[in-house]
């Protein structure tokens, strides 16, 4: 369990704090509207209104003694940066800043975040990946070159075995599992025959796995 600060209650933050409270963390969520922070008091350990570009009021906030800040402040990207820049100031950990634009994620780089999300771009992303392709189930971008994805087995691989396909040397793409009947195996064997009804988890290079699997 972590203490987390979590200021902006808007509806990324709201949703934020949501699956912060499913996993059992402590957050102390703020809010300059008053409505927001009533709205959120059932999802958050404590919220407090405020302004989080008052020196002063951070301050008393501790936020030293959080392991996690999210600044998830909406429609206002001035008060993001100086939120974000007075937090690290004040002796904040870890801070995760919010972006809404393109090119607001160096300003927040340099103004101390440790790291940026930008919601819409990611899952904009992520939507026109996954769903462009009846084939992809769903991927995950690990870096710039490397993502893991879980594919529906290609017909030519059908009734063949892990070893017969060769796939990390022909294809430099690794299994690591398999999932049939809605269940994930990682116990991948030479002598494992692919059916139509598995999908596959590869991992490797983006260009790889797009040449492998036509996507």
């Amino acid at each position: 369990m972590k203490s987390v600060l979590l200021i902006g209650l808007g509806r990324f933050g709201k949703n934020i704090a949501i699956q912060l409270n499913k996993l059992g963390h402590d957050v102390l969520g703020v809010d300059h509207n008053e409505d927001r922070v009533n709205e959120a008091m059932d999802i958050v350990t404590d919220a407090q209104i405020g302004d989080s570009t008052n020196e002063e009021f951070l301050r008393s906030l501790g936020v030293n003694n959080f392991d996690i800040c999210y600044v998830t402040i909406s429609n206002d990207f001035q008060s993001s940066l100086e939120t974000t820049y007075l937090l690290k100031e004040l002796g904040a950990s870890f801070v995760v800043a919010r972006a809404e634009r393109d090119g607001q994620e160096r300003f927040l780089l340099r103004n101390g975040a440790d790291r940026v999300v930008y919601p819409e771009k990611q899952i904009a992303k992520w939507a026109a990946i996954r769903y462009s392709s009846n084939h992809i189930l769903d991927y995950i971008e690990l870096d710039e070159k490397h993502s893991l994805y879980e594919v529906t087995v290609p017909e030519s691989w059908v009734g063949k075995t892990i070893l017969q396909l060769d796939i990390r040397r022909k294809h430099n793409i690794t299994i690591i599992g398999l999932k049939k009947d809605d269940t994930m195996s990682f116990m991948i064997k030479p002598e494992t025959v692919l059916t139509n009804d598995m999908s596959l988890l590869v991992l490797g290079e983006y260009k790889e796995l797009q040449k492998c699997f036509r996507f």
